[in-house]
């Protein structure tokens, strides 16, 4: 089984408190974008893994791993899955890549022990190993509140290109958390304003409104000469995903992108060039 997983752009994260439990009540809205793994699992006789990048462990460290793991404990089935992963998306980047390869394990194992789970319930199971996983399951437009379990389906962002950007300093999540602790205020974005600009299927509104608000306190070098070269190309938007430190620029015209991507390269390795897509994780072949 062959798994297509998506990565996931934050076209708005707010904080709106911490929890009793020590975890961050979050507003987000989340699009899935076609930057993506691909991840193989066929059935075995254990859980092993295999990943084409040599810095990603292949243990129970793995969002992976734990995934095929939480599967068979809540299904109660005693098998096991040979897992390989084929990176596209950057590590750390704030863009959901353990978590796509995690949310594609839950859904190919559920095709190959056709087990026929309702999404629900696979995003219950991709809950217990990370936060990320059910949006990642699913993917499209939504909002996400809670730690990111809360869900809400919202009509699909307009056609539009995707240049996404990883600077060369990796951001801790960790530490992204701790300085918004010690900070305490922030300028807070407009959530209303940008469900709505979606709504109404106005993409210039939409990107001008995107917002994160972990941009007020955390510092990323490269981030102002990273968004000034998309504005130069047109960008109608940009904005940091997630806790760091990828950027990414929305463009109306494939031609803009292509001109901001093709500068970016220069300097920046690891910039894609992506659409929004309308799924999560897909499956490619059986």
């Amino acid at each position: 089984m062959k798994i297509k997983a998506c990565a996931k752009i934050n076209l708005m994260l707010d904080i709106e408190g911490k929890r009793a439990d020590g975890y961050h009540e979050l507003y987000m809205v989340m699009q899935s974008v076609s930057l993506a793994d691909d991840v193989s699992v066929e059935k075995a006789d254990g859980i092993s893994l295999t990943c084409s990048a040599a810095d990603i462990p292949c243990d129970k460290r793995n969002i992976a791993y734990k995934a095929a793991l939480a599967f068979f404990e809540a299904t109660g089935i005693k098998g096991g899955a040979r897992i390989d992963i084929q990176k596209h998306i950057p590590s750390q980047a704030g863009l959901a890549g353990g978590s796509a390869d995690g949310a594609a394990v839950i859904v190919a194992l559920d095709a190959l022990y056709e087990t026929n789970l309702h999404y629900y319930e696979l995003c219950k199971i991709g809950a217990k190993v990370g936060a990320d996983v059910p949006f990642c399951i699913v993917g499209k437009t939504r909002i996400c509140r809670g730690i990111g379990d809360k869900m809400e389906l919202i009509r699909p962002i307009e056609d539009c290109y995707i240049v996404i950007v990883k600077p060369h300093k990796d951001v801790s999540t960790a530490e992204a958390y701790a300085a918004y602790d010690a900070i305490g205020w922030r300028r807070k974005p407009d959530q209303k304003g940008i469900v709505r600009a979606i709504k109404f299927s106005d993409l210039k509104e939409t990107a001008r409104l995107c917002e994160n608000v972990f941009e007020q306190f955390i510092e990323v070098g490269e981030r102002p000469a990273i968004k000034a070269i998309m504005r130069k190309h047109g960008a109608l938007g940009s904005c940091m995903s997630g806790s760091g430190p990828s950027i990414f620029g929305i463009f109306d015209t494939e031609e803009k992108a292509c001109a901001a991507l093709n500068e970016l390269k220069e300097n920046f390795e690891e910039s894609f060039l992506c659409t929004p897509t309308y799924y999560g994780c897909r499956i490619i072949e059986e």
